[in-house]
């Protein structure tokens, strides 16, 4: 196994985890929380860095083995899950309880070993739901992304029940990756607007949105749901928990047999009005002919 290969690839996750940071970063400054800002932005440092140190020195190779496709994806899980607990280790908790929380996050698992929600810092509150939410699409993500390298197609998870090539329900991994970005993102966006309706601040709506799609369950207080007394509010999580857990291929296959449906009920017309414009030419010239003689 190339272990430089490895790492390197590892090293490239971290790279592209690290700006997740800013997000605590901004909301702590604007909370007046200088320290909490400079924990979340030493973490991104500490993340980028490492990342950027790994990745030195990489080569796309001709050839990936798959036992180094299985070692990016262990080592990228294990790796990702210790940079996102260097901020709770900068709030006093302890390595092993540090990295639970962070793990639990990623994994949208939803334990957790933090109490006194209620009188938690804004940014921690933050990250533990941007960790579920980035966690909840991340798996899908990763699995489209290394299961080819496997000699397993990742097109074989969004396949149809029909084992034709054209049941396909989008040409390519690239655009499954970014309709599934999309569509995750809008129903978070939906939810949390449900959520802000039925009387939660900005903040708790958002922050429950994010756990909410992923499934995970993290929340901003220490009774969850049960603070606000809401049956709306309640019902709104046990419809969006449904829609997050529901196999995104069902939103894909619907959203693209929708826009084929389109593009054919647009072909049909525009073959229609070019069948009628020559059946209008032809008689046309029928009749001029017949005047002629």
């Amino acid at each position: 196994m190339r272990l430089r290969l490895v790492f390197g690839v590892v090293g490239r996750q971290l790279q592209y985890f690290s700006p997740t940071f800013a997000a605590p970063v901004l909301l702590a400054l604007w909370d007046g929380d200088p320290r909490s800002a400079g924990v979340f932005l030493l973490s991104l440092f500490v993340c980028l860095g490492v990342g950027s140190a790994w990745h030195r020195g990489y080569e796309q190779p001709r050839v990936f083995w798959r036992a180094e496709a299985l070692a990016v994806v262990s080592g990228t899980w294990l790796a990702v899950a210790a940079a996102a607990a260097v901020p709770y280790l900068g709030f006093g908790l302890s390595v092993i309880d540090a990295y639970f929380e962070a793990m639990s996050g990623l994994t949208t698992t939803g334990s957790t070993v933090i109490v006194g929600l209620d009188s938690t810092l804004a940014g921690v509150l933050l990250w533990r739901a941007l960790l579920q939410w980035l966690g909840g699409i991340g798996i899908i993500a990763m699995a489209i992304a290394i299961l080819p390298l496997l000699q397993v197609g990742g097109m074989q998870l969004f396949r149809m029940e029909s084992s034709d090539a054209s049941d396909k329900v989008m040409p390519r991994a690239a655009q499954i990756v970014t309709a599934i970005a999309v569509i995750y993102v809008a129903l978070t966006l939906i939810c949390a607007l449900l959520y802000w309706l039925f009387g939660m601040s900005g903040f708790d709506a958002m922050a429950h949105a994010m756990t909410t799609i992923a499934t995970g369950g993290f929340s901003t207080h220490d009774d969850t749901i049960g603070y606000f007394r809401s049956a709306r509010i309640a019902a709104t999580a046990t419809v969006f928990m449904i829609v997050g857990g529901l196999p995104f291929v069902l939103y894909l296959q619907a959203l693209w047999k929708r826009a084929l449906e389109r593009r054919l009920r647009v072909g049909s017309r525009a073959l229609q009005r070019v069948s009628r414009e020559e059946n209008l030419h032809l008689l046309c010239t029928r009749e001029a002919g017949a005047r002629l003689r």
